[in-house]
């Protein structure tokens, strides 16, 4: 899909569709644009038809005035609550409703009040976002697929400040697409060798530094948590490594670590899990792909600091090799570890993948995993649950999710929850009791932080969308990517 800024009157604009935002009838409101048919849309809100709320539409055919073949009224709610981020949603509801009734050229026409560099990055965020579905593997009825050739933000004026804008936003949505492509790929098909060679490609496109551990190079440094879970596997392990460096950077500048869980797929290996559900365990790798997704634009936007991205990547399954409840095994960090859960994997290749990324010199550390279900039950589908070590460091992060519109919430990592990770033949087990799961998993990997700063992100309510959304589709959300990108892109001081 084509993308581009365009400054040019309502009534010029030829395309199969013009998306207005129009919101609920309150005072001092935003004016209405020049050109548009008042008339017709106040009809609608008279009659009932339209009132303005959030994500509503109505759809105009062969509106007077106008060349655009439909004109589609976007509701935006509030306009004083309406943000980049509510835009963002807006548009990509809109054109998915355009993209079902054939539109192939759409144009979004933003206002003064709504047309700053923000505005257009989610605008075009929005749009390529929703026009992405995870159907790449249906050959039923391809001839009658429906696409969308063009995407077109109209403002008041083109100015070199929004066309920048507009390619950062092509650029992360781009991204977290190539991070939902990594998603919904079967586990048949994206195995830990495959994710490589994917990240491999992507490196070489992007002229980013790449490195991947086999498991002798694994063995050899001694990272007997990840090579514990990958044991289980007919799929050798792979312990991916990109770097970005920036052409400029002081001796003594942040080196920002990022870390993404990347089962490819987990049966839960000799705690094996119930098969209700199992299919969805290739998702498994969401953390991983939007690390990868996010050094893709990392590598275009070029932030003033060092950044380094770490995924390991195993299958975790049943098999006469496979590791047992009740192994011990031996970290990089050198702390022995008691395998209680062989489900509990997550957690073990992530701690051998941060001390990894200590020794290659990562200053501040953020993991993204799918790592609990008790994530699920305490934030539901809606937050990611933050957890830190560093107030400072988690601070950036949170600004950086608001900004990027992903909600984040943080989560206690209190010394108390400590107590239930104890064992008579370790340093640790893998897994405290029951309560508070998701607490007591980022406390065990806090123990592989050290001293150094860390934010872990628990995705797993929000890396998968069950049903589809006006603004997306059913599948992969991408999620944290646009976050982990802010957080390096706006990294000062």
């Amino acid at each position: 899909m084509e993308t581009s800024l365009l400054a040019a009157p309502l009534n010029q604009i030829e395309a199969d569709a013009l998306i207005v935002l129009s919101f609920e009838k309150e005072e001092g409101g935003p004016e209405p644009l020049p050109g548009l048919p008042v008339e017709s849309i106040q009809e609608l809100y008279q009659s009932g038809e339209f009132k303005g709320k959030s994500l509503e539409t109505a759809l105009l055919r062969r509106p007077p005035g106008l060349k655009a073949g439909k004109l589609l009224v976007a509701g935006g709610g509030k306009w004083t609550k309406f943000d980049a981020s509510e835009l963002r949603k807006t548009s990509g509801a809109a054109l998915r409703l355009l993209k079902s009734k054939g539109a192939r050229s759409i144009v979004l026409a933003l206002g003064p009040g709504f047309s700053a560099e923000p505005h257009v990055a989610a605008a075009i965020e929005g749009a390529i976002l929703g026009d992405y579905e995870p159907d790449r593997y249906k050959t039923e009825h391809l001839d009658e697929k429906k696409t969308v050739a063009s995407f077109a933000v109209a403002v008041p004026e083109a100015t070199p400040a929004l066309e920048e804008a507009l390619r950062r936003g092509r650029i992360v949505a781009e991204s977290q697409n190539f991070a939902r492509d990594l998603v919904s790929e079967p586990a048949n098909r994206l195995t830990p060798t495959v994710l490589a060679e994917r990240a491999r490609q992507m490196a070489a496109d992007q002229d980013l530094e790449c490195e991947v551990l086999d498991r002798e190079r694994m063995q050899q440094l001694g990272m007997g948590a990840l090579l514990g879970v990958a044991a289980g596997s007919e799929e050798p392990p792979a312990l991916i490594v990109l770097r970005y460096r920036p052409l400029e950077s002081a001796p003594d500048a942040p080196h920002l670590g990022l870390v993404g869980k990347g089962i490819t797929f987990d049966a839960g290996g000799i705690s094996i899990k119930p098969s209700e559900n199992m299919d969805k365990m290739k998702y498994d790798m969401a953390g991983g792909a939007a690390v990868l997704g996010a050094m893709r634009a990392l590598a275009q936007l070029k932030p003033a600091i060092p950044v380094t991205a770490l995924v390991p990547a195993v299958e975790n399954m049943p098999s006469g090799r496979a590791q047992r409840p009740g192994d011990i095994v031996t970290t990089l960090s050198g702390k022995t570890v008691e395998v209680l859960n062989t489900d509990a994997e997550g957690r073990l290749i992530l701690a051998d993948a941060i001390t990894y990324a200590k020794s290659l010199g990562c200053t501040h550390l953020v993991d993204a995993a799918t790592l609990t279900g008790a994530i699920v039950v305490a934030l539901g589908y809606v937050y990611v649950g933050a957890f830190a070590s560093d107030d400072a460091l988690l601070e950036r992060v949170l600004v950086a999710s608001k900004a990027s519109g992903e909600k984040m919430w943080r989560m206690p990592l209190d010394d108390d929850f400590k107590e239930v990770l104890k064992s008579a033949f370790a340093d640790m087990p893998n897994i405290g009791n029951r309560w508070g799961g998701a607490i007591t998993a980022a406390m065990f990997l806090k123990e592989f932080s050290d001293q150094t700063p860390w934010v872990h992100l628990d995705i797993a309510g929000t890396a998968w969308l069950e049903e589809s959304k006006p603004f997306l589709a059913k599948g992969p959300s991408g999620t944290p990517v646009r976050t982990l990108i802010r957080l390096a892109t706006d990294w000062t001081g």
